[in-house]
């Protein structure tokens, strides 16, 4: 089994963050360069499937994908798998617009996360449920993080350290169980061999 994954993403926060989960299961992560992925797909478990596999098509070494979605219960679980695209084009301000006058403001981050390599696809998924604020607030993460608390805290993900975000996230979740399978299926194969 190797102790280095290849990570897709673009996003540098994003590399940071399971960066600091791989870290806990003594794997490096590496900051992978290929081309463009856009699948596009329902289910956000289907779309780090289908991209895991074209990115170890490109790589050839273990490589790890993961996307995440923010369902919000008012909006019926919008923007779900189309978060990023939601966020890119109304951003924050249109959400909050969108949720002006809905009394529950309940909504669930969700989060796939795949890891291809020479014997196959690993997959997981996380997911913690909060609620939506009514005003940004704080610095750090991206996307959706600033109008973002989970149920039991009081600050948004984008007020919370790295160490505090990664203690509830739904991405911490979905990568450390594909990286619990995968160091289980390499010790396996090892007592097999």
């Amino acid at each position: 089994m190797t102790r280095r994954i290849c990570f897709v993403t673009g996003n540098r926060y994003k590399f940071e963050e399971v960066s600091e989960i791989t870290r806990r299961f003594n794997i490096e992560l590496e900051l992978c360069s290929v081309p463009k992925l856009e699948v596009q797909g329902e289910s956000l478990l289907e779309i780090v499937f289908k991209s895991a596999i074209l990115a170890y098509f490109f790589t050839n070494r273990p490589v790890l994908v993961e996307d995440a979605g923010l369902f919000i219960k008012a909006l019926n679980g919008f923007p779900g798998p189309y978060s990023s695209y939601v966020y890119k084009t109304i951003g924050l301000t249109g959400v909050l617009k969108l949720l002006e006058k809905a009394e529950n403001r309940e909504a669930c981050f969700r989060s796939a996360a795949a890891l291809a390599y020479d014997r196959g696809v690993i997959t997981g998924e996380g997911e913690v449920c909060g609620y939506i604020v009514e005003t940004p607030r704080g610095t750090r993460g991206f996307g959706f993080d600033p109008i973002f608390t989970p149920h039991g805290e009081a600050k948004t993900f984008a007020e919370m350290s790295l160490e505090e975000k990664n203690r509830v996230s739904h991405r911490a979740k979905s990568v450390s169980l594909v990286l619990s399978k995968y160091i289980e299926h390499a010790q396996t194969a090892l007592s097999n061999f």
